[in-house]
């Protein structure tokens, strides 16, 4: 009975959302998901979690004292990448990389000015942040750099900092395929992003 409800809610789900895209843009219905999954995100989990009879508030203190002694555990990890990334980006090891790599993703219709913060992203959230927000002042937000650069920023992951923090806090050395499959996940959502960037915005 408890997969039945669960597949007629996905049902419905997928329903209204088919619905969507066929009597409304592409674009539109994007924009609309955008606006509305944090809200109903941070409204559904805590109405969920009371509705099956979770005390929400004491967990998400216990989770938050958690946290605190997480993040000291993680503070010489954390010290160490960031140490790399600022060594990566100071010897000029990134503008060669760069410059070897554009000639490939010209083919794939990225332009050369996202490539830095593509290959920053998996390193460090702020250093991507850092050229994305560059990108957008030199190129403008509606530009097709600016779109690409916000989309591929929301599509992948700062893989090795998030490794070093999950691992780092439970002293685990052996990542075994976690970073290949990581790396993995970002090119895909860097190529998705470009893919859906030309088909959306041209």
């Amino acid at each position: 009975m408890k997969n039945l409800k669960n597949k007629i809610i996905l049902f419905v789900v997928l329903a209204v959302l088919t619905a969507s895209f066929i009597l409304f843009s592409f674009a539109d219905v994007m924009q609309v998901i955008s606006v509305l999954a944090i809200p109903m995100i941070i409204v559904v989990i805590p109405i969920y979690g009371y509705a099956k009879g979770i005390k929400v508030y004491e967990e998400f203190s216990e989770g938050a004292k958690e946290g605190f002694q997480v993040a000291l555990r993680i503070i010489p990890f954390l010290v160490a990448i960031f140490l790399a990334i600022s060594v990566f980006r100071s010897s000029g090891a990134m503008d060669i990389l760069t410059w070897i790599i554009s000639p490939i993703t010209s083919k794939i219709g990225m332009p050369g000015e996202v490539i830095p913060m593509a290959i920053m992203r998996p390193l460090s959230g702020s250093g991507a942040l850092g050229i994305m927000s560059e990108l957008i002042k030199t190129h403008g937000a509606d530009s097709f750099i600016g779109r690409l650069s916000s989309t591929m920023m929301g599509s992948t992951e700062t893989t090795f900092y998030i490794l070093a923090v999950y691992f780092g806090s439970i002293n685990v050395k052996q990542t075994r395929h976690a970073l290949p499959a990581a790396l993995t996940a970002d090119l895909a959502g860097m190529i998705a992003s470009v893919i859906v960037c030309h088909a959306v915005f041209g």
